[in-house]
């Protein structure tokens, strides 16, 4: 349940982001970045919650969020999707795989500040 609300989070916020582009030529999407915002911080607060940590639930929501308007933003509004970001967006998802993986540690000598 909790990647499902995390699922919604993400859906939400990119829908939000989306319709705010899409806002400049039809005003009354702000109505939908709104409530896709609102939505998404509370999805977001349920998946906290539920006990996902903080760096975790919020990297893969910033991280898929990117990933997904990037990509959704090229076929939606035309936009240019290069090489380059197309790396950039790999890299962002790899860090966030290394902090998912990061948050836990094997043993307790993993940690900062622990002997």
């Amino acid at each position: 349940m909790t990647w499902l609300l995390l699922a919604g989070a993400i859906i939400s916020e990119v829908a939000a982001t989306l319709s705010l582009k899409g806002s400049e030529s039809v005003p009354a999407l702000f109505v939908v970045v709104a409530f896709g915002y609102l939505a998404a911080f509370g999805f977001l607060t349920a998946v906290l919650k539920r006990g996902m940590a903080l760096g975790v639930a919020y990297g893969i929501w910033g991280a898929a969020g990117v990933a997904l308007t990037a990509v959704l933003s090229t076929f939606v509004f035309g936009e240019a999707f290069t090489v380059v970001m197309g790396a950039g967006l790999l890299l962002v998802i790899a860090g966030v795989l290394l902090v998912e993986t990061g948050s836990h540690p094997a043993d307790t000598h993993d940690t900062i500040g622990s002997p």
